[in-house]
């Protein structure tokens, strides 16, 4: 059967997705499986992006980095649940994160 994208998804699938990632996440970094923690954490954190509506994310504004205190992000432009810009640290390259990374 070929599984669902994300953004096929209603709000409750998103959700129940969410849950079932995180507890397979919880259950490989119990287990010492660190890839598979990683992967399983990121899909989840994909899987938020598609909750949010990308139109509360504002080019030119710079918004906290989830899960990486003190980094910072300044949004150029959007495309679908992604902002592409810069961090604000660092070589100043271009990079695209999913909005649920962005927190004011």
């Amino acid at each position: 059967m070929q599984e669902k994208r994300y953004s096929d998804m209603s709000a409750y699938e998103l959700q129940q997705e969410i849950s079932q990632l995180n507890e397979k996440a919880r259950k490989a970094e119990q287990m010492g499986m660190v890839n598979e923690y990683a992967v399983l954490e990121r899909k989840a954190i994909m899987a938020k992006a598609y909750l949010l509506n990308p139109q509360d994310f504002k080019p030119g504004e710079i918004y906290e980095i989830e899960g990486d205190p003190g980094s910072y992000f300044k949004i150029d432009y959007l495309n679908g649940v992604f902002a592409w810009g810069f961090r604000l640290s660092g070589k100043q390259q271009e990079e695209a994160l999913p909005i649920s990374m962005l927190k004011k």
